[in-house]
């Protein structure tokens, strides 16, 4: 891992849980992993606030161990930054929940990330309280819709049982069996009820508890970006066919591999006839298919057969990501350096290899201008050279020839790079301008407060404007100016966590 994605990670653990979780956490990034002895001595807290610190880390699911390489009573602690990284993308998982299940789904998987793992009545207990908060008295919500959110959630998987320790001496070893992830809990509905009303009892799931699969939600983001991608390059019927062949897609092979089990075409055409939804696509739906199977250069799709009534399917995801990195990192380079050095970024990729002379020519770009576009390219380590000697004679000005070319795997990583960078610094100048108005900003706080207790208390709108005057036009210039600044920020920080998902997923397929 990288100096610049520890020190990303390092942050948000200092962001979301303090200063002693985050040294814990960038030590066992730092040195790899290590037993609570070595933690302690490294780090130099106190043994307790060490354990504190990865039981924290152990609860989110940041950290796991396992009995020692050499003593194996002793427990060594292995950090998974990977999952810290995740932290920036909870408001993502939310909003996709809500989006699709609703108000009280959404709240089910909020409880259940603010608390990393938990009993599943436990969640829905907090879920339902929260709710009901939320509808400012309205007794709208009941613990069985909650409940049969939470059995949904587990049912499409993005809920699943965290594995439970085994009764042996030594060290702990978390197993659960595969049956098991996704088997709702039995839980007892009246003692929940009486629980709420806090007369108390036993639900019957304490010892069962529960996670969030995060594979479940990048499967979904990974194909809204497929979606979205051929709406843009053909129209909507050939996006809702995308979203067809992935769902038929699943019936037969699993969700990450990296080429699909064939898809008949015949089961296709019932499948579009049954659903309706698209006219133009039940129509033309032999048309659409060869448009993306034998036309479109994304190569989402491939033809892999003749039989099954018209043909069989297959949606190929990894080329599917190799063709957004490209289109990503032609998409950097146009922002950085314009469009002539974008056009010289592609015709080396088109050409695989190619010389300077070449690309003066076939971009259609003056000499000069040319040479330094794609010198500046190189120095950034966009493109790469390689020298080839035309004979084995000594070394002269025209005894070898120099071709440019684009190691595709080693420009995404270095991007990614860039991207932790980045999410480092916006996430800096963050915390930064809520530093510098933190006073500014607690009193507008304070004030939105006082209004509303006052609105609440049925106070005159004269009333409510004296307190609002105790902001002063300079102030509230001020805030509105930070206000942008963060949401700016913010904002940078969820685009860049797009082009770092689409850049890890083609990495994940190599």
């Amino acid at each position: 891992m990288s100096v610049q994605y520890g020190k990303l990670c390092s942050l948000l653990l200092l962001e979301h849980f303090g200063e002693i979780v985050q040294r814990v956490g960038y030590d066992l990034f730092k040195w790899g992993t290590r037993t609570l002895r070595l933690v302690v001595a490294s780090t130099g807290l106190p043994v307790l606030k060490v354990k504190q610190a990865l039981r924290v880390l152990i609860q989110y699911g940041f950290v796991t161990f396992a009995p020692g390489q050499y003593q194996r009573n002793i427990a060594e602690y292995t950090l998974l930054p990977e999952k810290v990284y995740l932290l920036l993308r909870y408001p993502k998982y939310l909003l996709l929940i809500k989006t699709q299940y609703g108000d009280e789904a959404e709240m089910v998987v909020e409880e259940l990330l603010r608390q990393g793992q938990a009993p599943a009545s436990h969640i829905i207990l907090n879920a339902l309280k929260r709710l009901k908060e939320n509808c400012k008295g309205q007794d709208k919500m009941s613990i069985v819709t909650v409940r049969d959110k939470f059995h949904l959630l587990i049912t499409k998987q993005f809920l699943m049982r965290c594995p439970s320790p085994t009764e042996e001496p030594g060290v702990p070893v978390l197993t659960v069996k595969e049956r098991d992830l996704y088997l709702p809990p039995e839980i007892n509905l009246k003692v929940l009820v009486n629980i709420e009303q806090g007369l108390g009892g036993d639900p019957g799931d304490e010892n069962v508890y529960w996670r969030i699969n995060f594979d479940r939600f990048h499967q979904e983001f990974r194909d809204k970006i497929m979606i979205s991608s051929i709406s843009k390059r053909i129209d909507e019927s050939a996006a809702e066919l995308m979203r067809l062949l992935l769902r038929q897609m699943y019936l037969r092979t699993d969700p990450w591999v990296a080429t699909s089990n064939p898809i008949p075409l015949s089961e296709l055409r019932d499948t579009v006839r049954k659903l309706n939804t698209h006219p133009a696509l039940v129509q033309y739906l032999e048309q659409y298919i060869k448009i993306m199977a034998d036309e479109d250069s994304s190569r989402f799709v491939m033809r892999v057969g003749d039989s099954g009534g018209g043909g069989q399917y297959s949606v190929n995801v990894k080329e599917a990501f190799v063709q957004l990195s490209w289109t990503t990192l032609e998409n950097i380079v146009l922002e950085r350096f314009g469009t002539k050095a974008a056009r010289i970024f592609r015709l080396i990729r088109e050409k695989k290899f190619i010389e300077q002379e070449q690309i003066q020519q076939k971009a259609m770009i003056p000499a000069k201008e040319a040479k330094l576009l794609t010198y500046k390219l190189l120095e950034e380590n966009f493109i790469q050279v390689q020298e080839l000697r035309k004979t084995m004679a000594a070394n002269g000005p025209n005894k070898s020839f120099f071709l440019f070319h684009i190691e595709h795997s080693q420009v995404v990583r270095m991007v990614l790079e860039m991207c932790y960078k980045a999410l480092y610094n916006a996430m800096t100048r963050r915390e930064h301008e809520r530093n510098e108005n933190k006073r500014l900003i607690e009193k507008q706080q304070r004030i939105e407060s006082i209004t509303a207790n006052l609105r609440g208390q049925g106070a005159t709108q004269e009333q409510i404007a004296e307190i609002e005057e105790m902001l002063t036009p300079p102030e509230l210039t001020l805030l509105e100016k930070v206000r942008t600044m963060i949401n700016r920020l913010t904002e940078a920080e969820f685009q860049l966590d797009d082009t770092v998902f689409i850049l890890q997923l083609y990495m994940s397929y190599l």
